[in-house]
């Protein structure tokens, strides 16, 4: 066999490994969305039917019709989201350029710092936090999940920041502040600018993960009408001992659409950003 021929083995294996690991992370997503036109009594059935043998919307209908506290839920997810991506976007800008261009003799111990953070596992902290947000009275109220949040946040994409920071020349900012420039107007006109990649990158990872968070809002909110997405499911709609599966599915397939829209419109910006702080950095 030539040279030519085991090139080709060579890439039809490479595309059976890629298919075999796509139908992998798709198949889940196919499952909910088949489980979700199934009644309750198909979708208990074994062996399982992969496609529904009569297809119906009634837990859509119900969904949309009856179950009001699911837009309670997702309101608070949205709310949530997006109040702690911004939040967490203004931070990241202002604390990624401070660790970019004021260098001090702690810059390393303070990059280490944030990177040691992420090592720890979030449910060793959270006793620590749960009584640090009590004694302060904002358990069970929507700032104090949006502050335990964006703590959580802001070690990862502080660094992002910086790293994009770091890979902006600082003769631009020297030319701008010999023009009589301050500061603050060199980082919003002159930086910020050519770092729009990875504030876009920043502020959809912390959307996403907010979106999906599921320890920090069961821990600290009790409260039914300020409960997230994810918690509120959990805690209404999966009894301990029988499951509405199709309505379960219904509600993450509702619940998907948001982040789905969100990553194709945005994919290019988020993976480019990602990518080059990661090169930056």
């Amino acid at each position: 066999m030539g040279a030519k021929g085991k090139k080709k083995i060579w890439v039809m294996m490479e595309y059976l490994i890629l298919a075999v690991i796509l139908l992998f992370l798709l198949f889940p997503l196919y499952w909910v969305l088949m489980t979700s036109f199934k009644t309750n009594m198909e979708a208990y059935r074994f062996p399982p039917t992969m496609v529904p043998e009569a297809p119906t919307g009634n837990s859509y209908i119900s969904l949309f019709t009856e179950d009001n506290f699911f837009f309670i839920y997702y309101k608070n997810n949205f709310i949530v989201s997006g109040v702690t991506a911004a939040v967490t976007l203004v931070l990241a800008i202002m604390s990624g350029y401070a660790l970019s261009r004021f260098k001090i003799r702690w810059n390393r111990w303070i990059v280490a710092a944030f990177l040691s953070a992420q090592m720890f596992p979030i449910v060793s902290r959270m006793i620590s936090l749960y009584d640090l947000l009590g004694k302060i009275h904002l358990i069970n109220t929507r700032a104090g999940l949006i502050l335990a949040l964006t703590a959580a946040m802001l070690p990862f994409t502080i660094t992002l920041m910086a790293s994009f920071f770091d890979g902006i020349p600082r003769e631009l900012e020297e030319a701008a502040i010999v023009d009589g420039a301050g500061r603050m107007q060199t980082l919003f006109q002159i930086v910020m600018p050519l770092v729009k990649s990875g504030m876009v990158a920043v502020g959809i990872y912390a959307f996403l993960m907010t979106w999906d968070d599921y320890l920090h809002a069961v821990t600290l909110i009790q409260n039914d009408s300020l409960r997230t997405l994810s918690a509120g499911v959990a805690l209404r709609y999966l009894g301990e001992l029988s499951y509405d599966w199709s309505k379960v599915n219904t509600i993450s397939v509702v619940g998907i659409l948001p982040i789905m829209f969100l990553f194709f419109f945005f994919q290019k910006y988020m993976v480019k950003g990602l990518v080059a702080g990661a090169v930056k950095g």
